[in-house]
């Protein structure tokens, strides 16, 4: 995006990717069909040590400007929920929309080139950028590499270096929208009812900083993850806790409340299995099962339902993770045009900088609203 909108200002734009075929990332996102943004986008759906940072680029770029991209390209795509866009068909639309965009801007492309080192000549201001397919100037640099996530396709900590290279901070970087790992007792509790789902608000964060989302939940092999799941582990740290409502907006007790209702076991698991699978209802039963069947008890067995809470031992890491929480540190960069305020002619964009988008397309629409707004100035 930054080099299509430098290369339509005339600009004459290299593009350097080590990775041999464009937009890797791209094409494995939204399970190949990306899911390109979300029309909901605003600077509330994005965690940053700054969180109004994201609100210059995301106005100066947004999902209808990207959507009308698509359009423009005869893209087909559906909404499937809460505002998220994908395409009909595949992923590779989007990737070779893009190609086509930098193609027409005169945009050049290097694929399969690892960069050796960037410095900077101070007698002229430019930059000289080593690589593995030879030597190049330029009077601006825009770092795009992405963050830890997913290392099989290639990412690495290359632009934090490169920013602490140059003087800029950089915020501790931690795993985000992963899948979280139980303890060992919950571990024994649950992980044999793997592949079973139900929907919750899942809670995580500390009082400062604190975030619930309504969504699925899924148990794994190892521990928990589903949307709601990814969603709440990006405020989530160590040692913390992550509260969960297994039956939102509802008070599943209430047929055992009636007058003459049954009051037995049976009927506790049947009231489950309203909000719960049946073998996850069963599990709750065994777990949490009420004192006595006074309504008092019954209210604790409800109230526990409510209240469910896990301290997770830890994440799946960055091989699952979606994102990288953390990266350069915002106070180090100019909000409307992405360059760091200490290096004229240096910018950083994307993933790279300390801004983590929610799950469903926000992270892409930072992506593109960053790389526009980069590309207007370097």
């Amino acid at each position: 995006m930054c080099a299509i909108e430098a290369g339509r200002r005339g600009r004459r734009v290299l593009l350097i990717d080590h990775a041999e075929k464009a937009g890797k990332k791209i094409l494995i996102s939204g399970g190949g069909r990306c899911n390109f943004t979300n029309i909901h986008t605003s600077a509330e759906n994005f965690l940053s040590n700054n969180p109004h940072f994201a609100k210059s680029a995301l106005a100066r770029f947004t999902p209808a400007q990207f959507i009308a991209l698509v359009e423009k390209h005869h893209i087909s795509y559906h909404e499937k929920t809460l505002g998220q866009l994908f395409c009909d068909r595949s992923a590779h639309d989007i990737v070779t929309m893009l190609e086509r965009e930098c193609a027409e801007a005169g945009v050049h492309t290097l694929l399969g080139t690892k960069i050796l080192s960037v410095t900077r000549d101070t007698a002229d201001t430019r930059f000289r950028i080593e690589t593995s397919s030879g030597s190049f100037q330029a009077e601006s640099v825009v770092v795009a590499t992405g963050g830890l996530s997913i290392p099989k396709m290639g990412a690495t900590g290359f632009g934090y270096t490169l920013a602490q290279h140059f003087g800029l901070r950089v915020i501790d970087t931690r795993p985000a929208l992963v899948p979280l790992v139980f303890n060992p007792d919950d571990h024994a509790r649950w992980c044999d009812l793997a592949g079973l789902s139900a929907e919750v608000i899942a809670s995580a964060g500390t009082r400062k900083l604190r975030a619930s989302f309504r969504e699925k939940l899924l148990v794994t092999h190892r521990g928990l993850s589903g949307p709601a799941v990814l969603q709440a582990s990006s405020y989530w740290h160590p040692g913390e806790a992550v509260d969960f409502d297994l039956a939102p907006g509802l008070q599943i007790t209430q047929p055992l409340l009636a007058r003459n209702a049954r009051r037995d076991p049976s009927a506790a698991i049947q009231a489950l299995r309203s909000v719960l699978p049946t073998r996850m209802a069963e599990r709750w039963f065994d777990l949490h099962p009420p004192a006595d069947w006074t309504n008092s008890s019954l209210d604790k067995f409800e109230q526990q339902l409510h209240t469910w809470r896990i301290t997770p031992a830890g994440t799946e890491g960055y091989a699952k993770a979606e994102v990288t929480a953390g990266g350069v540190d915002t106070a180090e960069l100019d909000a409307k045009t992405m360059q760091a305020k200490k290096v004229p002619g240096l910018y950083f964009i994307g993933e790279v900088v300390d801004v983590t988008g929610w799950l469903g397309g926000y992270n892409f629409q930072w992506a593109w609203a960053s790389g526009f707004s980069a590309g207007q100035s370097a």
